[in-house]
């Protein structure tokens, strides 16, 4: 009985010394850090802009244009899922953010192409791990489609609007898991924490409305290869038969180099792939006047 006892009291002491260890130190057990320098980069009042040369596979055919990825930090709403207007007036609902605007347009045959993914990732990921938001649109003569996903407590909540009849409206909820829009924020937060191995991710949502398929947790293959001044994170997803590839500076702030997605269409595997024509940093939403033209050209635009 007395061994017993000294073995409980000893379990007993390990376990309030590990206790008083870890609380009060956060850093201790933490899995994401921002680099060196970040604030100075993105605290500033300005966004990065970066233009791709884009070849888009659509209909079996590989079409030209152009993609824009457009990343900027921002005080979000962590109850209403909102950009807060006024965040020194809500600091308790404040929640901050790497948001990224991505769009792509490109045309198939007489008719135009335009998409753009919005995806919300919290800055610090240890307190907060799961994009709370992403939003993705496309538009082009036949209609428009529309698809919301936001984070519900442990759960994703998931909105879809379509001109299609087969997808209508839906609204359904999925557990949250990694997504694929949501790599290129993470990539420029902290690529050292990006998943490898085995694991589920939901993927592109455009890739999605593309394909005309649900929008569901998938199983997926990651890892990261390359060495020198480039990283690239690989990413397979094996029942879709579908590789996405996003390369990046292997130094901060991470700029994205280029993507590029293959997967079977029309009868055979293609692949679609951007690659980088300028990167700006600068507050584009005070340059809307006819002065502030010439910057379209200088990010390739024109």
């Amino acid at each position: 009985m007395s061994n017993r006892f000294t073995i409980i009291n000893l379990l007993l002491i390990v376990f309030l010394f590990s206790f008083s260890c870890n609380s009060g130190q956060p850093g201790a057990s933490r899995q994401h850090e921002l680099p060196s320098g970040f604030g100075d980069y993105w605290y500033q009042g300005k966004a990065e802009i970066a233009t791709y040369a884009l070849q888009q596979v659509r209909y079996g055919e590989v079409r030209e244009g152009h993609a824009v990825m457009i990343f900027v930090t921002e005080d979000f709403s962590r109850s209403k899922l909102v950009k807060l207007d006024d965040p020194e007036d809500d600091r308790g609902d404040a929640l901050k953010v790497m948001k990224l605007n991505a769009t792509r347009k490109f045309n198939t045959g007489i008719y135009p192409y335009s998409t753009m993914t919005s995806v919300f990732t919290p800055v610090y990921l240890d307190d907060h791990p799961h994009t709370v938001k992403l939003t993705t649109t496309s538009q082009e003569w036949c209609g428009h489609t529309f698809l919301q996903v936001t984070l519900m407590r442990k759960m994703y909540k998931i909105q879809g609007f379509s001109y299609f009849e087969s997808e209508g409206d839906q609204n359904y909820n999925i557990k949250s898991v990694l997504t694929e829009d949501e790599l290129w924020n993470r990539i420029r937060l902290d690529p050292a924490g990006l998943p490898s191995g085995s694991i589920e991710m939901l993927p592109s949502s455009l890739y999605c409305r593309f394909k005309h398929i649900d929008f569901t947790p998938e199983k997926a293959e990651a890892s990261m290869v390359g060495a020198g001044k480039t990283r690239t994170y690989k990413v397979q997803f094996p029942d879709l038969q579908r590789t996405l590839s996003i390369e990046f500076n292997a130094t901060f702030p991470y700029e994205i180099q280029g993507w590029e997605e293959s997967y079977p269409e029309g009868g055979k595997m293609m692949t679609s792939k951007a690659t980088l024509i300028k990167v700006l940093q600068t507050d584009y939403w005070n340059k809307n006047k006819k002065e502030d033209d010439h910057w379209r050209t200088e990010l390739g635009l024109e």
